[in-house]
């Protein structure tokens, strides 16, 4: 078992109100599954996301993860797990403005002390995979919306992790590039056993996953 969430709620207090963004969410995710997330906007799909993948944490409940359990860790620890093992694919990018497009792909590799000519040759195969050569030496302010996502996206893969977490992972791109980055994801899942869970608006985009999870007011609707 990759991951589990039991009893997983998020709240917000305002004055002497409770305002729920996810309600007991149980969920159990084995290596290798394809999940796509889906449910209306305001339904809590991003805030799972970003709990999966440590980025927030829960208000009450227990998140294990390949045995450890994230909700008693300390930052740092957190922060180690993360980089090590997650690739997360954000809406809005997050690419680092100073840094070219070369550089933001090739930072994960550093976290992780692979050397310099290794990382040279990682970081050409994914400008290649992605057909982003050209853009190599470019800064996120020079790209399109759809190029920054397909930098997002090789950035995210580069480190090789056990667990992609794509926040509507084609929401800026057009179909074709849609299409190929699905197909990327497909084939890391197939081939190479990368879990994958995905936040999608897209019924066609969703039908990649092998299991669908409905979310509907914080709650789990239909898996």
């Amino acid at each position: 078992m990759l991951l589990q969430l039991e009893h997983i709620s998020k709240w917000y207090n305002t004055g002497n109100n409770r305002t729920f963004v996810l309600k007991d969410i149980n969920m159990t995710v084995g290596q290798g599954e394809f999940i796509s997330i889906m449910g209306p906007s305001g339904s809590g799909k991003s805030t799972l996301l970003h709990i999966i993948g440590m980025l927030d944490e829960p208000s009450e409940g227990q998140h294990i993860f390949m045995g450890e359990a994230v909700h008693q860790m300390k930052e740092k620890h957190r922060s180690q797990l993360f980089k090590q093992y997650i690739g997360f694919v954000f809406q809005a990018y997050h690419l680092i403005d100073e840094l070219t497009v070369y550089e933001n792909i090739e930072t994960p590799l550093i976290y992780q002390d692979i050397k310099s000519s290794e990382r040279k040759a990682i970081v050409a195969d994914m400008l290649d995979r992605f057909n982003i050569v050209g853009k190599k030496d470019l800064f996120p302010a020079q790209l399109s919306g759809g190029q920054q996502q397909l930098v997002g996206i090789a950035r995210a893969l580069v480190a090789r992790p056990k667990l992609i977490l794509a926040d509507e992972p084609t929401g800026n791109l057009n179909s074709r590039q849609g299409e190929k980055i699905m197909d990327i994801f497909t084939k890391l899942n197939k081939e190479e056993g990368v879990t994958i869970i995905q936040v999608t608006h897209s019924e066609k985009n969703a039908a990649y996953g092998s299991r669908i999870v409905q979310l509907l007011d914080g709650h789990v609707q239909h898996d």
